[in-house]
């Protein structure tokens, strides 16, 4: 690894950047700069990193803030902004990237990086079945969609330049972040928690179709590993790479081993909106907390019921190939099953959970 690396790392309070920032800031010769709009506490986003608090929607302000940071040679741009309609987040995410990359990129002659976030909503998987296992290399679906305005920005922006660019497709992403819509283990986590607590069993919220349908999951700091593999690797210049931990489930198989390590009653199947469901369940929360001692996280800043109800509606297969990422050398792979279990059992020990 090339010595004097200094990176940015945008939305470093999200479950992505959150994982990136920590696992950069352990390695070394990195030094690292994180992102975001909210306030932080470190405490919260432990690691070895400078925090600029500052609007990534704001041109003016990102030219304040960012004109004088001086040396950077990667930027991992990590940040999201969400909104109703995929037509209605194409410009609020184009902004983000953009307002970095005008800021960062003609001043810094250091630059040799840039790493865009993508999913497997760029197969499609939101719009309905889509071909599986999804490749690299699969069409783009009708758009809108703005994975793909943010990679044809970076595509034009890199030609003719000296730095590179990458780009992961995850898909399930898990890990720990306040206030992050798409957190797949903490929706588990906080409705079995409440299920308990109102004395019912862990029922499946899914649809009967999804509690059997192949489900593929990515552990946070497994995606950092490959991410910055690919901003190191000559090989992975230009070059966009599924990444997920390599192997698949099924709630049917899993679902019954939730409900033993939380100590409960294996329920029925039972399919229901969770973000209607669940909406008046921030006092129970509140009654855990105080009952547990857990972190005062507010019950909105801790789970996403709408990112709930993505996982567990559709009834199709999403499955994403790993080759390219093999054949190019990233090779580690993620247990999903023990991944739950050590994140539950992490998320118990920093008292996120009870």
């Amino acid at each position: 690894m090339d010595a004097g690396n200094k990176a940015i790392v945008t939305g470093v309070t999200g479950v992505i950047g959150r994982s990136l920032a920590q696992y950069l800031s352990s390695q070394e010769n990195w030094t690292v700069i994180g992102l975001s709009r909210r306030k932080t506490d470190l405490a919260d986003v432990p690691g070895r990193f400078q925090h600029i608090q500052i609007d990534l929607l704001n041109a003016s302000e990102c030219r304040d803030k960012l004109r004088g940071v001086q040396g950077i040679t990667h930027i991992f741009h990590a940040a999201y902004v969400d909104r109703p309609t995929m037509a209605e987040r194409v410009p609020p995410n184009m902004a983000i990237l953009v307002n970095v990359v005008d800021t960062i990129e003609p001043f810094s002659e250091t630059l040799r990086h840039i790493h865009i976030l993508q999913g497997t909503k760029y197969y499609g998987n939101h719009l309905g079945p889509f071909k599986t296992p999804a490749k690299e290399t699969d069409p783009r679906h009708m758009p809108p969609n703005f994975y793909y305005d943010q990679e044809d920005f970076i595509r034009e922006r890199q030609s003719g330049r000296s730095w590179t660019w990458s780009a992961s497709r995850p898909h399930g992403v898990c890990g720990f972040a306040v206030g992050n819509p798409m957190n797949l283990t903490m929706v588990v986590a906080v409705y079995a928690a409440i299920s308990k607590q109102l004395g019912l069993p862990l029922c499946f919220p899914g649809t009967p179709g999804n509690y059997n349908a192949i489900y593929q999951c990515t552990d946070a700091e497994h995606l950092s590993k490959a991410i910055v593999w690919m901003a190191v690797e000559p090989q992975c210049a230009n070059e966009a790479f599924n990444i997920t931990n390599g192997d698949f489930i099924r709630w049917g198989n899993l679902w019954p081993k939730l409900a033993a390590y939380f100590g409960m009653e294996l329920g029925s199947q039972r399919h229901i909106t969770l973000s209607d469901m669940m909406a008046d369940k921030g006092p129970v929360w509140d009654r855990i907390v105080k009952k547990y001692g857990l972190k005062p996280y507010r019950y909105e800043e801790i789970v996403s019921w709408e990112f709930g109800d993505f996982v567990f509606t559709p009834e199709f297969d999403i499955m994403s190939d790993m080759t390219k990422a093999r054949q190019y050398g990233f090779c580690e792979v993620v247990d999903t099953e023990k991944m739950f279990f050590r994140l539950f059992d992490q998320f118990r020990k920093n008292r996120i959970i009870p």
